[in-house]
């Protein structure tokens, strides 16, 4: 079995798992509501979570059959609202080599509001902060319902290659690489070398 066979196999088990037991939004409310109508807010959280399954059920199916290049993201379990993110460092750049894991958070709101896309490796990086937290325009103001997160997962792989010192998340990084470059980018290779050499997912908190 050649190696792409392998790993067509492997989404499409990723994808059936995935899709297990998210055959309707329905699924996560409460059985019974002793015969009486459900409140308006559950008819509002149904739509949303149908809204939103569906939505998130269609990119899961591009990304398994088209994923970004040096990305993978798929689903944390059978929890189609979390999932885990694979990048690897862009070649060229002082993360090359590096395999960075990333937590993806979709909500109920979503496509509406952005996922919530947190870095688990740490990155030494001034517009990634210590916690993982990303400054990135289109994870806040700039979101648009027709991005998807394909399209942010090379997002971030741009910010790798090229960051953003004029907004950062850690000054001290963002003075450094404007003013110190190489010493900047002697320790994000440093760090790239000593976080993001594993192929396994961090057990807690960053690698």
């Amino acid at each position: 079995m050649s190696s792409s066979d392998t790993k067509r196999g492997v989404r499409k088990r990723t994808h059936d798992r995935a899709f297990s037991g998210h055959s309707t939004a329905l699924d996560s409310l409460p059985s019974s509501y002793n015969g009486q109508k459900p409140p308006s807010s559950v008819h509002f959280k149904c739509k949303c979570m149908s809204t939103s399954l569906k939505r998130i059920q269609k990119e899961l199916t591009d990304i398994m059959s088209d994923p970004p290049p040096n990305c993978s993201a798929f689903p944390r379990g059978d929890n189609l609202y979390e999932w885990v993110s694979t990048l690897l460092g862009p070649q060229g750049s002082v993360y090359e080599g590096g395999i960075f894991f990333l937590d993806i958070h979709f909500s109920m709101e979503y496509p509406f509001k952005p996922p919530k896309v947190i870095f688990k490796t740490r990155i030494y990086h001034c517009n990634i902060n210590s916690q993982g937290v990303i400054c990135l325009d289109i994870l806040k103001n700039n979101w648009s319902p027709a991005l998807t997160i394909s399209k942010v997962l090379l997002s971030i792989c741009s910010l790798l290659t090229d960051c953003n010192p004029a907004d950062p998340l850690v000054g001290s990084i963002a003075s450094q690489y404007m003013h110190n470059r190489s010493e900047h980018d002697r320790i994000a290779r440093l760090w790239t070398q000593k976080y993001a050499n594993s192929a396994t997912y961090p057990s807690t908190g960053h690698s």
